[in-house]
């Protein structure tokens, strides 16, 4: 029994030591130890803050061109566009945070930093509503407007918002990818539960926008937006402290350079060799330099060569000039790139189809965020005495969105796994991103066979169809979205070069933004 006993001891000791596969490191910079770091439990604590994260946001942005018209009193017009002029600098916002987490302080440290300031610009919007903006008391509802305010209570409430913007704009795009590295895709356990990671990534996101787009979306259409300002602020606040508490267990990845200059590098260097011979073998191409070989361990891979675009190749093609450099032991990173940094970029092009594809998805938001509110207000909205509001039917498509999270995860992936009988579990990326663009067609379809129906029923503008008929369109946008968007997700990045990673999850922040500010 002793033997048994020493022998599970340094079993348990083992597995306590055992470092991660992928050269992620802990807070001290040392390699990562799997069982005191990251896992499901950093997980878990980023799903919290991103839920906790979104309702603050959407408890803003969703009704913001209501506090324009009804407290600030500008006209429709007026306020849709300095809607549009905010969203759009969140946009902007997010390659910033994504350029400055890529380049200089990693994902933990800018989703931080701009967490703090995504608090304190709600701060200030609570205090400056609640103190200035909201005069007379009980303004701001549909019946009652707000009066007149001076340029200084203007300053700041732009001031405010566009704070928030930053904060948003910065931390969202980067706290996907973060969550993502507390799982070691070299790892076989950890590796899958990569992949559900970012299903309940999605999860957490409609979940926290559920709430501000019916609760606070209550609160605020009547009238009451100083205490829904002031639940945000809380939301986001207590976003933050969670996050920072997390701080132990998370696992990091170092910076990994300018990606945009990487990308231009093997651009310039390409163009500047056009006139050279090269060999078919690929002999005479630059693999990788001392600098790329002494940090590879920091989950910087090598790429192998590979046979399309060919013409970027030329890039990492050795000049004899080249040689003269590397012999002083410097070389040119504008006319010589590794030919890592060339795949790099060739991984790029090679995404840009799918991701052009990807854009066709987002009509379907324009038309739940128009054609169907539109139609709603054109149907039966009252059940008795109790009047629904067109737009909240889109919480049909967020609790589709949590069931069929939970269905496919727990129901059809572990089914076609076995199907399949094969290592890998479930469908590929790909293949749910195509299923998501069919269940999309279908909401379309189904949308327009109630439109149908409700111009058949109609009478004077209005419609005896029940709203409620518009309940399996929004349920299959839903479900379209779990495998289109989720997909999108896991697709990018696994795919997308380490350098380059938070770059291009801003393209995808911005098509989700889009998504919830139209529910």
């Amino acid at each position: 029994m002793s033997c048994l006993e020493v022998s599970k001891e340094g079993k348990f000791k083992e597995e306590a030591e055992e470092v991660t596969l992928d050269g992620s490191v802990d807070w001290h910079g040392r390699p990562a130890i799997r069982a005191k770091s990251g896992r499901w439990v950093a997980g878990t604590i980023i799903l919290l803050n991103q839920g906790l994260a979104t309702l603050a946001f959407f408890g803003v942005g969703v009704n913001l061109v209501l506090f324009l018209t009804r407290v600030l009193g500008q006209d429709n017009a007026d306020a849709a566009n300095n809607v549009s002029k905010w969203t759009g600098t969140v946009y902007l916002f997010s390659l910033v945070g994504a350029f400055l987490s890529d380049s200089y302080w990693g994902r933990y440290k800018t989703c931080a930093i701009f967490q703090g300031i995504f608090v304190l610009g709600l701060v200030f919007l609570s205090l400056s509503s609640y103190l200035s903006l909201l005069r007379p008391k009980g303004c701001g509802s549909e019946l009652l407007h707000c009066g007149k305010h001076s340029s200084l209570e203007m300053g700041m409430f732009y001031l405010s918002i566009y704070l928030i913007a930053l904060g948003n704009g910065g931390y969202q795009p980067n706290i996907a990818t973060f969550g993502a590295d507390q799982f070691d895709e070299e790892h076989s356990k950890e590796g899958y539960s990569k992949v559900a990671f970012f299903s309940y990534f999605y999860l957490a996101l409609n979940l926290g926008s559920l709430f501000s787009n019916t609760i606070l979306g209550y609160f605020e259409d009547e009238g009451i937006w100083a205490l829904g300002f002031w639940v945000s602020a809380g939301s986001a606040f207590a976003a933050l402290v969670l996050f920072l508490v997390g701080t132990p267990r998370y696992r990091h990845f170092k910076p990994c350079g300018n990606p945009l200059s990487r990308f231009c590098q093997v651009l310039v260097a390409a163009w500047r060799k056009l006139g050279v011979q090269m060999t078919s073998n690929g002999e005479d191409l630059y693999v990788v330099d001392e600098e790329e070989s002494s940090t590879n361990s920091n989950n910087r891979k090598i790429i192998l060569h590979t046979h399309g675009f060919k013409f970027l190749d030329r890039a990492a093609y050795i000049s004899s000039r080249d040689l003269d450099d590397k012999k002083g032991g410097f070389y040119n990173p504008w006319r010589l790139c590794p030919i890592t940094q060339v795949e790099e970029v060739k991984c790029i092009l090679r995404l840009l189809p799918i991701w052009l594809c990807t854009i066709i998805y987002s009509v379907v938001f324009t038309q739940m965020a128009s054609l169907f509110v539109e139609q709603g207000a054109a149907m039966k909205t009252t059940i008795y005495h109790f009047r629904i509001p067109p737009a909240s039917m889109s919480s049909f498509d967020i609790l589709s969105v949590a069931v069929f999270i939970f269905f496919y995860r727990r129901v059809i992936d572990p089914l076609v796994g076995k199907l399949k009988k094969t290592k890998s579990k479930g469908l590929t990326e790909l293949q749910r991103m195509g299923i998501g663009l069919v269940i999309a067609v279908m909401a379309m379809v189904s949308a327009g066979i109630v439109e149908c129906y409700r111009l058949k029923y109609a009478k004077h503008g209005t419609s005896s169809l029940s709203i409620f008929w518009q309940v399996p369109q929004y349920a299959l946008v839903g479900a379209s979205e779990v495998f289109m968007y989720v997909g999108q997700l896991e697709f990018f990045n696994a795919q997308t070069p380490e350098r380059v990673k938070e770059l291009w999850k801003c393209s995808l922040y911005d098509f989700n933004l889009t998504r919830e500010l139209c529910e």
